[in-house]
């Protein structure tokens, strides 16, 4: 009797009529190692799962289970959002409003006193199509879109990474309405 030493298919042909060896008891491909956790493929090929609809009036931002994804704030009285401690660990989480706020705020901001963010928005005002950038200030570390001169309109969308222990980098563009105002501050102790 034979000892059992896996499947391998040699030589498959794929598209384009390229051939590679895959192997699944070692995985690799072409002969490289594949060093991807089936989580991490999954993150990166099941696209049922990219849009996160946030409806409650907290949200705690994890890698597992926002990074690379879009989380769409869906709540009218505004949804506040703490985005894990930054690590460096280049987890990209991406913010878009699909529900205007009518009343409160969208809050986005830092786990603890330690994390800031670096970068800009701009606002624009939905009524007469002008709009103003506004960048970081010292210890920012919280954005609010407030539904009005700050943002919190329908398709703002606001991006941030994870860049460096205590660091986020901010970018995107929010929609308001009336005389643009900075959403960044500097609030969590």
């Amino acid at each position: 009797m034979g000892v059992y030493r896996g499947v391998t298919q040699d030589n498959p042909t794929l598209q384009g009529g390229t051939a590679y060896s895959l192997n699944l008891v070692s995985p690799s491909i072409g002969g490289a190692a594949l060093t991807a956790t089936a989580a991490e493929l999954n993150a990166v090929a099941d696209t049922s799962l990219r849009l996160v609809s946030a409806t409650t009036a907290t949200l705690a931002v994890t890698a597992a289970a926002h990074d690379g994804k879009v989380v769409v704030l869906n709540r009218a009285a505004g949804v506040t959002a703490t985005l894990p401690a930054a690590t460096g660990s280049g987890a990209i989480f991406r913010f878009v409003v699909g529900t205007a706020v009518t009343s409160n705020s969208n809050i986005i901001k830092v786990a603890d006193g330690t994390d800031v963010m670096q970068g800009a928005l701009i606002v624009t005002d939905v009524a007469d199509g002008s709009s103003a950038t506004f960048g970081t200030v010292a210890a920012s570390d919280t954005i609010t879109l407030n539904g009005g001169t700050t943002g919190g309109r329908l398709g703002g969308e606001i991006m941030l990474i994870d860049i460096a222990t205590d660091l986020y980098a901010v970018s995107g563009a929010v929609v308001g309405n009336g005389t643009e105002a900075t959403p960044f501050s500097a609030t969590v102790s």
